[in-house]
């Protein structure tokens, strides 16, 4: 979820944002083959109708599109199949014997089945076969064999390799967890493309094979019951070193390009704006005092920590931002995956203690009135992270943190933030974001002014917010760490 100031974070967003992402004219194909041969989602569909599923096959795996009525591309993957790390080749025909075209079938009037085609092809093949043996004078306990044992095979022999080609593969389905783990496919096809772009090179294939066992293990977290309140750290560290792998392999390909003699290009900047809609899930009370919070500043920066000579000096008005696994409120909202609280809420009985009290310790030191600190920015400040164990447990604070604002314990700002006002937010003060843009073949590099902007922009919104009532820290909270006795 946090970076340091020494491993940047880059996101190759652009890849898998719809099918076949720069091959439109194979989507049209593959849509028009479906409506013609099979059936389509619409109007009139049942829950009994099984979605057909346009396959696009890639090195790691599938993703799995379904075809709208409408005609207009799908915007989410109704499946994602990830393929075994270090799979042989035995094992890689999985992926194209589970992604091979939905076998058709006919139905039976008398009997409650339908009947696969080929199986009946088969069996019309296998009776002819049977009669012009038994005029040629085979005895029939040959021939009867030969005429069931067939069509037997051909209706229950593609169960049976289904069920061993799934040994081999994870397969993801549902909004949410499709949602997530495209951004990791997005990720691991870049790293991909990289290793085979011609590059015999170790520290380009190496990131591959390390971001194929990263996806693996994601779809098999993805799966495990309730993976959205149980699950969500490990998600976000795996996303986290896809991140840093990308960001790798993108430097090497630069470095690569300046040694062969290409041309100097003044990078793009995307005509970005962190603006979205951000839904605030707010619970205010009116017991909360009314807060008058500061002018929107350069938030996220290192504050001016006070020497040992002088005064601890604290700012109880403060918010924690955190990225998290994202989650949706309820049907048809937006997806919620980073959160602003008041420091006070890290005092909360609920939060594991004393961990949340010594990040409030922290938070709180020499900050300005009303300042956003992103838990990106207290990674930085301890040593890049490494001396998060002498603090506390962040991970269990912010899961903690986020299950009051879910259950309605405490107030906060949910915000859903595009992919990369969020990887700018999730890293360090001074770290940069490199966006990959698929249809220039170059990349775009976002720094710290992008950081700023997106945190202002955060800003703005929390100062409309708590203008009329500040944020409600929870009930029962613990007492702070007394100055004279920190550190």
């Amino acid at each position: 979820m946090t970076d340091t100031h020494r491993t940047p974070s880059p996101t190759a967003a652009a890849h898998h944002e719809r099918p076949f992402t720069g091959r439109p004219g194979r989507w049209e194909k593959e849509r028009v083959r479906a409506l013609r041969t099979a059936h389509v989602p619409g109007r009139t569909c049942t829950a009994a109708f099984e979605p057909v599923l346009v396959y696009e096959r890639a090195r790691w795996g599938w993703l799995g599109w379904t075809v709208p009525g409408d005609g207009s591309p799908p915007e989410i993957p109704h499946q994602i199949g990830v393929l075994t790390p270090a799979a042989t080749r035995t094992q890689r025909l999985a992926l194209y014997w589970l992604t091979r075209r939905p076998a058709r079938h006919l139905a039976l009037a008398t009997v409650p089945k339908s009947l696969r085609c080929s199986t009946a092809c088969v069996a019309l093949i296998s009776l002819l076969t049977a009669l012009f043996a038994a005029r040629h004078g085979i005895p029939v306990d040959v021939v009867l064999p030969a005429v069931f044992l067939p069509p037997l095979l051909a209706e229950h022999l593609p169960d049976r390799l289904d069920a061993r080609a799934r040994e081999h593969v994870r397969m993801v389905e549902g909004d949410g967890p499709c949602r997530y783990l495209r951004r990791l496919a997005a990720l691991q096809t870049y790293l991909v493309q990289a290793a085979t772009g011609g590059r015999d090179c170790h520290e380009v294939r190496h990131p591959a094979r390390i971001g194929q066992h990263v996806l693996w293990d994601a779809a098999g977290l993805l799966k495990t019951p309730d993976a959205r309140t149980t699950v969500w750290p490990e998600l976000i560290a795996r996303e986290r070193l896809m991140l840093q792998l990308a960001h790798q392999v993108a430097q090497i390909v630069e470095r690569s390009a300046s040694e062969d003699g290409a041309p100097d290009t003044d990078q793009r900047r995307a005509s970005w704006q962190p603006t979205c809609s951000y839904p605030q899930d707010v619970r205010p009370t009116s017991r909360s005092p009314h807060l008058s919070p500061s002018p929107a500043l350069l938030k996220g920066t290192l504050p001016m920590l006070p020497s040992e000579s002088s005064p601890v000096v604290r700012t109880p008005d403060v918010y924690l931002l955190f990225a998290h696994e994202p989650y949706y409120p309820g049907p048809g909202t937006q997806e919620i995956n980073t959160t602003v609280v008041v420091a006070g809420s890290l005092l909360h009985p609920r939060v594991r203690q004393p961990d949340g009290t010594r990040i409030h310790d922290l938070l709180t030191r020499g900050r300005r009135q009303g300042e956003i600190i992103p838990l990106a920015t207290l990674s930085h400040e301890l040593g890049g992270g490494a001396d998060w164990p002498r603090v506390g447990d962040w991970e269990r604070v912010t899961t903690g943190l986020l299950h009051l604002v879910r259950c309605g314990d405490c107030d906060a700002l949910s915000l859903g933030l595009p992919e990369i006002a969020r990887a700018l937010v999730c890293t360090g003060p001074g770290s940069h974001v490199r966006a990959y843009d698929a249809a220039a073949d170059d990349f775009i590099d976002y720094g710290p002014t992008d950081r700023a902007a997106v945190l202002t922009e955060v800003d703005t919104f929390l100062t409309s917010l708590v203008a009329e009532q500040k944020l409600w820290p929870g009930d029962g909270l613990l007492s702070p760490i007394n100055p004279g006795d920190a550190r």
